[in-house]
């Protein structure tokens, strides 16, 4: 099969298109024919040398994708040859196919596209066992999510809302900001030349949030604490800015607030907190707003996955709202 390859670490100049062997699928896995993939930005973070795939994982970039199941492996029940479906993996979906455990696939919800459904997984499994299973945002509670126009943003946005929460968000552009508030952003903070801070506070009279998503790390870590409020919970899900900040633990103490630090790649397949509980999770809670259009992937383009390398060029230069897609070749 043909995929996109690295020629070694280093900035999107290193990635190719060429053949590599086809995966096969193990017990308890499907082999999906991709219709597209997504972009996320572990896969600039894999391509650059810094975010190596966890043990058994493809080396193929690329953490989400749709498709079509080709072939089921041994012990698979409820799925089928032809079933359109899109899937949370560990790597590997940056190619013509790609094998999933069972467990990780989503059936493509009426009214989205095929292609358009690999925008989904990544988004939703992160945003639900973040913002909700692990933090647990409750309806009238105030929530901030940094980067509101990203994939991750955009659904944090309209789930937070759907939810019954205030939702607050930064981007650094008026266009950004206004995608944001189309989506359920009742406060949108401009980055570039407002403290996001000072703002929660006016806007909270001086209370804070109950919940910040947070993809900066570092850079951002004081001033996340700094925002909480009594009983807050800052979950930090990236680390754009840095992974080395000091941690004011009387700040947090005197807010009774939490720090928590995720991941959703290194998760197990199976078992307590691993990939399948939160793809069964997102399959119950969330997919049936995704059938109703309540809840809707935003996509910013699409390329062919020829042109991966153009695609790396836009996410890490943030010219996007929403996901980039890259469509399998003709």
């Amino acid at each position: 099969m043909r995929a996109v390859t690295t020629s070694g670490p280093g900035g999107p100049e290193v990635l190719g298109w060429g053949e590599v062997p086809d995966p096969v699928p193990g017990p308890g896995e499907v082999l999906v024919d991709v219709v597209a993939a997504a972009v996320n930005r572990a896969d600039l973070l894999q391509r650059a040398g810094r975010y190596p795939p966890p043990p058994g994982a493809s080396e193929i970039l690329g953490l989400e994708c749709s498709g079509v199941v080709s072939e089921v492996g041994e012990g698979v029940s409820g799925w089928a040859l032809g079933d359109e479906v899109c899937a949370l993996l560990s790597g590997g979906g940056y190619a013509e196919r790609v094998a999933v455990p069972a467990g990780q696939l989503l059936p493509r919800s009426a009214g989205v596209e095929l292609a358009t459904a690999a925008a989904l997984p990544e988004v939703t499994c992160t945003v639900w066992s973040n913002v909700f299973l692990l933090a647990g945002l409750r309806r009238g509670e105030a929530f901030l999510v940094h980067g509101g126009s990203s994939g991750i943003g955009t659904m944090a946005v309209q789930l937070a809302a759907r939810a019954g929460a205030r939702v607050f968000t930064t981007a650094g552009t008026p266009a950004k900001l206004d995608v944001c508030r189309e989506l359920g952003a009742e406060v949108t903070i401009n980055y570039r030349d407002e403290d996001f801070v000072e703002r929660v506070r006016a806007e909270t009279d001086g209370a804070g949030v109950d919940v910040v998503l947070d993809n900066m790390g570092a850079a951002y870590l004081a001033r996340n604490v700094e925002v909480l409020a009594t009983g807050g919970r800052l979950v930090c899900i990236g680390m754009q800015g840095g992974t080395r900040a000091e941690l004011d633990l009387g700040a947090l103490m005197r807010k009774r607030a939490s720090v928590h630090a995720t991941t959703l790649r290194s998760r197990p397949a199976t078992g307590p907190g691993g990939k399948a509980e939160i793809v069964a999770a997102v399959r119950h809670d969330v997919w049936p707003d995704v059938e109703r259009g309540v809840v809707r992937p935003i996509v910013d383009r699409r390329l062919p996955m020829s042109r991966a390398a153009e695609a790396h060029r836009v996410v890490e230069a943030s010219e996007h709202v929403g996901k980039v897609l890259l469509l399998a070749e003709a």
